[in-house]
């Protein structure tokens, strides 16, 4: 446990960055998750009117440093693939 105000002032702040990323790395993975699935059902209209939403949460993530800028493109080249396959 932190002893100095300072320490402990750090580990509220930290808690709190904490909380914020699992929520929002918990809704990238699920809305990516729902693309796939929407995919794997054959049902690629309701997928590409998803699409838009989904690669703007993956473009906040990267920019607040959640996910690597090359992890993002990586993510949207392979959805996108994924989506121009299932045509």
């Amino acid at each position: 446990m932190p002893i100095t105000t300072s320490a402990k002032k750090a580990l509220r702040g930290s808690q709190r960055k904490h909380a914020f990323n699992l929520h929002k790395k918990d809704l990238l993975n699920k809305t990516i998750k729902q693309v796939k699935k929407l995919v794997a059902n054959k049902q690629v209209k309701e997928a590409k009117a998803l699409m838009p939403q989904v690669q703007k949460i993956i473009d906040k993530s990267s920019k607040t440093g959640l996910i690597k800028k090359n992890t993002a493109s990586r993510k949207k080249s392979r959805l996108v693939a994924m989506l121009k396959k299932a045509n």
